[in-house]
């Protein structure tokens, strides 16, 4: 759903949420494991972490975020705010997250377990869910999970090692192009025994490749003998999770139901999560409808992107006498990265000074003064507001990394890294405007008249393409300055389920996304800017980036033995990738601005890298009294 801060599109499938935290290397806790385990040189902990210690010890009661006595019950409903695989943010047709055909229903990975899981104050930590436990190779390349022998899928029947090696090596056959890119590494999976799945990675492989296997939803081997898996459905699946799906209307909403007897409701990763009896997510074509619905209480939780509402559109009676909470939430992560992105597998973007242009023409100052009331700041890295974010000149270290693509780079990128200038605030700047007619120049463009040509001769037009109009006043004074060079630029809105299958076609001129590495980049940037994934149809490669020293030093951060590395490696992607000027950057803001019905309790502080909304608020029924929902 596009607005002022575009929804976030998630790197993540299962119900924890694994990979949003851009896992990257692998280091085991320092542990003492028994002579048995130290003669086959097996290192056996009960989670996995990066760069460092678990936080939490062996045998830890609960997470210290959540509140362990939260109350059961009630029901939250929200809009959908995050996406991932083949989900679209307006609609759904199909209950198969997985595959890339469809558009898969919000909250459908709630409903499968993996076998660890993350925790919401870490970085790059997971614990036993499923696995009780796991034993590493001293090479890292075999993993082998212990699993729980109480663990159930919602029919009553057992989870076994079957179950998690037929669920992996499905995902890498069979699922959605984005998945089977991620379990590259994986070599195989097979069950030892009935609780001991064996897993193992490739020679060389990304460290990350275990903790992308340990998050992948686990599916019933029996359950999809008599199913298609690579099929659109509207049969709910099975599922072993503490949800299942509930009452749905296709491309209106989906409901999820709490299941009482979840095998896991007493594991220390469970409790105090997994409060609400419902959630249900509510779909709207169109944010001015979302909003009327919000306040009709036809959903009760909501986050807020678009500014201009939140500065102005929070004056109605529920919010004036308390009913309606609004409230800022602190996020520690770095910020999404979030722009135009220009598809560079059409010819008319191919050269880099045409590209720069076109990012010259976008008059930040003058859009976040008049259309966002001041709030944001410019987006100017891909790893925004992380230490990953290149700066000045580069480093020794980063120029280590970068000489060996001398020949082939850019020349900027071993000067001052590039940030998009500061207009006048006229929006209107003359001075970049002249520099950008100067840079179409230099590519070949020619003006004649009002219009301008490409090298080849053609009129250049640009189509910016969106499912919703959210962003078109901010995009509309862009279009405007860049009619004034003469491209005719236009900005087209398309039903949702055809934006979908224009994005996973790369049939599109410029599209706006978010997206986000977290603390540890890692697997992530390879489906983002690998050369592999921009031929791959559905991928996150929006742009269609192919840079062999990008490819390289992603590939060094997947094994990188430190965070020290990692950062000096990511600095050097980044200064690369600015380079290049694959996108318009547009602009973030370090924290969540959310709008709430006052039915809910919440733990005393949030989780450290996310909102923890959905997992560890609860239903206050006292409070939930005195509501009256215009709306029911």
């Amino acid at each position: 759903m596009t607005a002022n801060s575009f929804p976030r599109i998630s790197t993540a499938l299962n119900r924890r949420s694994v990979l949003r935290f851009g896992l990257a290397g692998l280091i085991l806790p320092r542990i003492f494991t028994p002579a048995a385990q130290a003669a086959s040189q097996e290192t056996e902990s009960h989670g996995l972490s990066i760069f460092g210690d678990l936080a939490m010890p062996e045998g830890f009661s609960h997470f210290p975020y959540v509140n362990p006595a939260a109350p059961k019950g009630g029901e939250i409903a929200l809009q959908v705010s995050t996406t991932s695989g083949n989900q679209n943010f307006a609609t759904f047709n199909s209950l198969n997250i997985y595959i890339l055909k469809g558009d898969g229903a919000a909250g459908m990975g709630a409903i499968f377990d993996s076998l660890m899981t993350g925790s919401g104050d870490e970085p790059d930590s997971l614990y036993g869910l499923v696995a009780r436990a796991v034993r590493v190779s001293a090479d890292k390349t075999i993993y082998r999970f212990l699993l729980r022998k109480e663990a159930r899928f919602h029919d009553g029947s057992p989870l076994t090692a079957r179950d998690v090696a037929f669920s992996l090596n499905l995902l890498k056959t069979k699922g959605h192009p984005s998945i089977r890119q991620a379990l590259r590494d994986l070599d195989a999976a097979e069950a030892e025994a009935d609780d001991i799945v064996r897993v193992r990675l490739k020679p060389h492989h990304s460290r990350e490749g275990a903790l992308i296997g340990a998050g992948q939803p686990i599916f019933s081997a029996a359950y999809y003998a008599n199913h298609a898996f690579d099929e659109t459905t509207l049969e709910p699946p099975l599922g072993s999770s503490a949800y299942k799906v509930g009452s749905f209307d296709t491309g209106h909403y989906i409901s999820f139901d709490r299941v009482p007897n979840y095998w896991g409701k007493d594991l220390s990763v469970s409790i105090g999560q997994a409060n609400f009896d419902r959630i249900r997510f509510e779909y709207f074509g169109d944010r001015k409808v979302a909003f009327e619905a919000f306040k009709a209480g036809v959903f009760t939780f909501r986050e807020e992107f678009t500014s201009a509402v939140w500065a102005t559109g929070y004056d109605f009676a529920a919010v004036k006498d308390g009913r309606v909470i609004r409230a800022t939430l602190p996020d520690e992560s770095p910020m999404g990265t979030q722009g135009w992105f220009l598809n560079i597998r059409r010819d008319k973007f191919k050269d880099a000074r045409i590209r720069e242009a076109i990012g010259l023409v976008f008059d930040f100052e003058w859009t976040n003064a008049n259309i966002m009331y001041g709030v944001y700041a410019r987006t100017t890295s891909y790893f925004q507001n992380s230490p990953m974010a290149a700066q000045g000149s580069p480093a020794p270290q980063e120029l280590a990394l970068l000489e060996p693509f001398r020949a082939e780079l850019d020349p900027t990128v071993f000067g001052e890294v590039y940030v998009p200038p500061v207009s006048d605030g006229s929006g209107q700047d003359r001075e970049l405007l002249r520099r950008a007619a100067q840079l179409f120049t230099d590519a070949g463009c020619k003006r004649a008249g009002t219009e301008l040509t490409l090298p080849d001769g053609k009129p250049f037009e640009i189509e910016f393409l969106d499912f919703d109009n959210a962003l078109e006043p901010h995009t509309a004074p862009f279009i405007k300055n860049l009619k004034l060079l003469g491209v005719e630029a236009r900005y087209r809105v398309v039903d949702a389920a055809q934006y979908k299958r224009r994005l996973d076609d790369f049939d599109y001129d410029v599209v706006t996304s978010r997206f986000g590495f977290g603390l540890t980049p890692g697997e992530f940037m390879r489906s983002t800017f690998g050369s592999e994934a921009a031929s791959l149809p559905g991928s996150h490669n929006v742009s269609g980036i192919a840079n062999k020293a990008v490819d390289a030093l992603i590939e060094k951060a997947l094994v990188a033995e430190t965070r020290e590395k990692l950062t000096f490696i990511c600095r050097a992607i980044d200064r690369v990738l600015r380079s290049g000027h694959y996108w318009v950057p547009m602009w973030n803001k370090p924290n969540h601005l959310v709008a709430y019905w006052d039915v809910f309790g919440r733990p005393e502080r949030s989780p450290r890298y996310e909102t923890g909304v959905v997992s560890t608020w609860w239903y206050d029924e006292d409070k939930a009294k005195r509501i009256h929902f215009a709306g029911r």
